[in-house]
């Protein structure tokens, strides 16, 4: 059963500016088994923007409006099944502290990768993970950031 897609969820690693993250680590985090991962069945990321800016995707899905069952990640409790996650690598300083470490490049790479959902999802609105989790991710101010991007305020969740 598919639902129509309400979210699109933006998420930090959680790891510290500069460290390279691989699509195979968010891949390895979130199946191997505990303890050395989460356990999940699969990740929690549609999509990932490495240091340099580019969109790696780690879970398929079509660009429809609806998210199928074979589409859902497992990136926030109690959305997943109306959500797209999409995940920068970075998100702490050196002792693991909420920090927002986007590259230029990842900011960029950000904003068309929001302009390009919503394109696709024009009722749907942009969070931050922080906005529906007790959680820092993603260490920084989503819609702040999304209004000074051009984002319409319909589709920033304040």
């Amino acid at each position: 059963m598919s639902r129509k897609i309400k979210y699109l969820i933006i998420h930090c690693t959680a790891t510290p500016e500069k460290r390279v993250v691989t699509p195979a680590d968010i891949k390895r985090w979130h199946t191997a088994p505990k303890p050395h991962g989460r356990g999940w069945s699969r990740v929690g990321y549609s999509d990932m923007v490495l240091l340099s800016g580019q969109v790696v995707n780690l879970a398929p899905y079509d660009n429809d409006s609806d998210v199928d069952q074979w589409e859902v990640t497992y990136g926030a409790k109690g959305y997943n099944s109306v959500s797209r996650h999409v995940v920068y690598v970075g998100g702490t300083d050196k002792r693991l502290r909420p920090k927002d470490t986007r590259t230029e490049r990842q900011k960029q790479a950000l904003a068309a990768y929001v302009f390009e959902f919503l394109y696709h999802n024009p009722g749907a609105k942009v969070i931050g993970h922080n906005q529906v989790s007790s959680k820092a991710c993603p260490s920084f101010d989503v819609p702040q950031w999304l209004k000074s991007i051009g984002v319409r305020d319909e589709n920033i969740k304040w």
